[in-house]
């Protein structure tokens, strides 16, 4: 029997539970991992809190690992082989967090030996949506400026360091101005707390009136007139996230008269793609390699800490990602 993170109740974190659960054997193309430590992601709160068909129900996406169990037609993997996962999956068909999980080969990747567990469990997650946003769809170029709402999020700091890695200019968005000078360590050009400063001015004194050519959002709501105000003629708007309880209006004049482009992204669009994850992998893998880029962890939570670890992702005071280690 393995511990288990699992619900019976859609809610708050306090919904979650240990349970001991006997962990099946890998089928067809699937690997069982014995985790060390898991990522935990605002996506993880979305399912925890939405609606699901069936109960309990398991959670999680991202976590490393050893591999302690190898189904049939699975190559280039051993037993004890250091690994990571990539979110390409339905994490109620294959739940990640606990002390074993089975998962789909597909998604299992030997991560950079340079990493410790808790890195490995905080990298594909934010980077992949980094880079696909970034450099995939958006194609930053040296020069660009980039606004980043959300900017002390694991996807936000990662996006600082991939537009960093390009030559960009990253812009962080923030709405506590205890966070500016932590942003700014972290590689940001410049911060705007909003809220206290006006977004357009401060974007057009920093780009001497041009605007920013990329907008990565995860936001929503009615700050995305500020980011098309900000934005430069023939800039693009990338949405990739709903934080905001208010309506999202789309100011259609603005949208017009700059020729903007408003685009939907998720990361799923890219990881469940063979040939464009292997083009993402490998681009992250390099920037690890070359120390550009650099997972930055919040928190570290023991397993049986796991409530408290979803209370400090819904907090919104963490920079960067929370990891939680799973004992030997």
């Amino acid at each position: 029997m393995s511990k288990i993170v699992r619900f019976h109740a859609t809610g708050g974190p306090e919904v979650l539970t240990l349970e001991d659960v006997e962990v099946r054997a890998p089928g067809q193309g699937e690997i069982r991992i014995r985790t060390r430590a898991l990522g935990v992601n605002r996506a993880d709160a979305m399912l925890r809190s939405g609606h699901l068909a069936e109960f309990p129900s398991g959670i999680g996406w991202e976590a490393s690992g050893e591999v302690e169990a190898i189904g049939p037609d699975v190559e280039g993997f051993t037993v004890g082989d250091a690994v990571s996962l990539i979110p390409c999956f339905r994490a109620t068909d294959y739940p990640i967090h606990g002390e074993l999980a089975v998962a789909p080969a597909t998604a299992v990747v030997k991560h950079p030996d340079a990493l410790s567990w808790e890195q490995a469990a905080a990298l594909w997650g934010q980077y992949l949506t980094a880079y696909g946003a970034l450099v995939e769809t958006a194609d930053l170029q040296a020069g660009d400026t980039v606004l980043i709402p959300a900017a002390s999020s694991s996807v936000g700091l990662a996006a600082i360091q991939v537009a960093r890695s390009v030559g960009a200019r990253p812009v962080a968005l923030t709405r506590s101005s205890a966070k500016r000078r932590r942003l700014l360590d972290e590689g940001a050009e410049a911060v705007v707390v909003t809220g206290e400063e006006d977004v357009v001015t401060r974007v057009n004194e920093l780009t001497d009136g041009h605007g920013a050519r990329v907008m990565f959002d995860p936001v929503g709501g009615p700050a995305l007139a500020d980011l098309t105000g900000a934005a430069a003629p023939g800039g693009t708007v990338i949405l990739y996230g709903a934080l905001s309880s208010e309506a999202t209006t789309l100011p259609v004049l603005q949208t017009i008269g700059k020729s903007l482009t408003i685009r939907g992204y998720k990361v799923f669009d890219l990881t469940t793609d063979v040939e464009r994850r292997k083009v993402a992998v490998d681009w992250i893998v390099d920037g690890v390699a070359r120390k550009v880029l650099r997972p930055v962890i919040d928190t570290v939570f023991p397993l049986e800490d796991i409530v408290a670890a979803h209370r400090r992702l819904e907090s919104g005071s963490q920079v960067g990602k929370i990891v939680v280690t799973v004992p030997r």
